[in-house]
């Protein structure tokens, strides 16, 4: 709060009789109740003057806090903003890692199957032919023995 016109007006109405107090205690006079409210009522006035500029010194100081309270919130804001970007960016790259990941396994599964499906083959081939080869050694002896039977019959 500033100084009024009415604080100016009201001290310059006291000043003649404050000088006039400051001569008589400056002599030892003795103040009487009147010049000691006088003193009281300058002290009011400069303590209230002192408490007006603490109290500007104050309002200034919460002005520049809103100030720099809405900088920070200004701050704030952007931040967040760049980081709700930057989630949805990275959201975004997993996905096509997600989606990379997904085809490239489909593409080894695809690969492992096809392998297993001629691997099967290839045994498969194999066991009928180790069949077929078994099948006509049992045949040859087979043959063999039977031809020793048939042989014995005769001879005997």
């Amino acid at each position: 709060m500033d100084k009024t016109k009415v604080d100016d007006s009201l001290l310059e109405m006291i000043k003649p009789k404050i000088e006039e107090i400051e001569k008589k205690f400056g002599s030892e006079q003795k103040l009487t109740q009147e010049d000691i409210n006088t003193l009281l009522l300058k002290s009011q006035f400069n303590h209230i003057n002192h408490l007006d500029m603490k109290l500007n010194e104050v309002t200034q100081d919460v002005a520049s806090l809103k100030s720099s309270f809405k900088d920070l919130t200004m701050d704030f804001n952007r931040l967040e903003n760049k980081l709700t970007l930057d989630i949805k960016d990275l959201t975004l790259d997993f996905n096509r890692l997600e989606n990379k990941v997904d085809t490239r396994i489909s593409k080894l599964e695809n690969k492992v199957d096809t392998k297993i499906s001629q691997l099967e083959i290839t045994i498969e081939k194999a066991m009928n032919r180790n069949l077929k080869q078994t099948l006509y050694v049992m045949g040859f002896f087979l043959v063999v023995i039977k031809g020793f039977d048939f042989l014995e019959k005769f001879i005997k």
